[in-house]
């Protein structure tokens, strides 16, 4: 039985939505790179540096001019990459193989294909933000030996205010975004010089809970900590985790409302985007077939707002 152009548009606008609002705990690229719209699907990264954080001589004379405040700068270009995937619906898996399917199986097939879309931009995200070649010298550390958080003599408070200072020299204004791998966070949180911090609360009684990325941020004088626990596995069934043995700290927005805004990372995203395409029906698979494209870039709007320590744990 063919499948009526209102029937489509009831279903289709509804796992759209469901697609754009599809979250996974274990992706934490957004918040390095949040999604901005963007109308194109290729041009000019706005950029920023120190000129989105100075001091602006505004105040003018009668009938003088004003001052004029170069907020952003067409930088490096960039592509949107379009990526896409299809789900079937089986007719074995519909009470009635005569209808589509109904909107829970639906959603169900739209969530399989946005967790392996949005494992893709996890990736991007992370090779991009733990690439030490994106930064300047002053803007990144590589530790070893025993200055590695999960040595005894590691100063993870140290190496944060190291890189918390080195962004307020660059960008005048602190960072208040971390992001720790999971082998970071593991360091961190078990190391003594962290541990020592949390002995006692303030009627000097025994911490008994187990240190939470809360706690680090508080600590670490950042708004948020986040862990990127996502891993992803190749076709011998090898897996690697996508934040590797990182962590990068980041001045971003808290509530970006366009990409004008100085920021370290945004993902440009096309307006709509993620949609779900209309099923169709595919005689040979008997299936029902959902259809999912996500065009999408991550890029660098401020590196000079990010510092990278390599090799914490």
């Amino acid at each position: 039985m063919p499948v009526s152009n209102s029937g489509v548009r009831v279903i289709n606008p509804v796992l759209s939505n469901v697609a754009q609002g599809y979250t996974n705990m274990q992706f934490v690229g957004g918040a390095l790179f949040p999604r901005v719209p963007v109308n194109t699907r290729g041009g000019q990264i706005i950029e920023f540096g120190k000129e989105a954080f100075m001091r602006y001589a505004t105040r003018r004379a009668p009938g003088g001019a004003a001052a004029r405040i170069q907020f952003g700068y067409a930088g490096k270009p960039f592509a949107l990459s379009n990526d896409a995937a299809d789900m079937p619906v089986p007719r074995e898996h519909q009470q009635d193989a005569s209808v589509v399917p109904g909107i829970d199986l639906g959603r169900r097939a739209i969530n399989v294909g946005m967790r392996v879309l949005a494992m893709g931009l996890e990736i991007d995200q992370a090779l991009m933000a733990t690439n030490a070649a994106n930064y300047a010298a002053s803007n990144k550390v590589t530790l070893a030996g025993a200055g590695k958080w999960s040595a005894a003599t590691g100063t993870p408070l140290t190496d944060i205010d190291a890189g918390r200072e080195a962004i307020r020299q660059q960008c005048g204004i602190y960072p208040n975004t971390l992001v720790l791998s999971a082998l970071g966070f593991s360091a961190a949180k078990n190391n003594p010089n962290v541990i020592s911090r949390f002995q006692y609360d303030g009627v000097s009684s025994p911490v008994s809970a187990q240190i939470t990325a809360q706690m680090l941020a508080g600590l670490f004088n950042v708004e948020k900590v986040v862990i990127g626990g996502a891993i992803y596995f190749n076709d011998a069934g090898v897996s690697t985790d996508v934040w590797g043995n990182n962590a990068v700290l980041a001045y971003v927005p808290s509530q970006p409302s366009a990409l004008e805004e100085p920021s370290y990372g945004y993902t440009y995203t096309y307006e709509g985007h993620p949609l779900v395409e209309e099923p169709y029906w595919d005689a040979s698979a008997r299936s029902w077939v959902y259809g999912c494209t996500y065009e999408r870039a991550p890029v660098l709007s401020g590196i000079a707002c990010g510092y990278l320590i390599q090799n914490p744990a």
